[in-house]
C-alpha cells in the first residue's frame, strides 16, 4: 500500500458508514490551523472576530479542498476505518474484542 492508497482510500466505519479519508481529516486540520494563525494578528486578538473569520474563511476552502480530494479517492479501493474491523462476527453483530463482557 502506497502512501496515496493511504491516505485517500474512503473508510468504512464499523457499521458500514463511509467516513472522510486520512487526507480529508489532515486538510481540515491543517487548513484550521494555517486559517487560525493567519487569522489572528488580522482581529488583533479579539476571540469572536477570530472565531467568524476562522469560520467564514474555512467554509469555502474546505468545501472545495474536501471536493478535490473526493474525486482523487473516487479511483481509490475503500478500507475499513481500523484493523480491528476485520474481527467484527458478522453473526452476532458484535465485536469479537467485545464479546466477552457481561451486559
Amino acid at each position: 500500500m502506497g502512501l496515496r492508497e493511504y491516505l485517500f482510500a474512503p473508510r468504512k466505519d464499523h457499521r458500514g458508514w463511509s467516513t472522510p479519508s486520512e487526507a480529508a481529516r489532515l486538510y481540515f486540520l491543517l487548513l484550521l490551523i494555517v486559517v487560525g494563525l493567519w487569522s489572528w494578528p488580522k482581529t488583533n486578538g479579539n476571540v469572536a472576530l477570530w472565531l467568524g473569520l476562522v469560520f467564514f474563511i474555512s467554509t469555502p476552502l474546505l468545501t472545495v479542498g474536501w471536493w478535490l480530494i473526493s474525486l482523487v479517492s473516487q479511483k481509490t479501493e475503500t478500507r475499513v476505518l481500523v484493523d480491528s474491523l476485520h474481527r467484527i462476527d458478522r453473526s452476532k453483530k458484535q465485536s469479537v474484542h467485545l464479546s466477552s463482557r457481561k451486559p
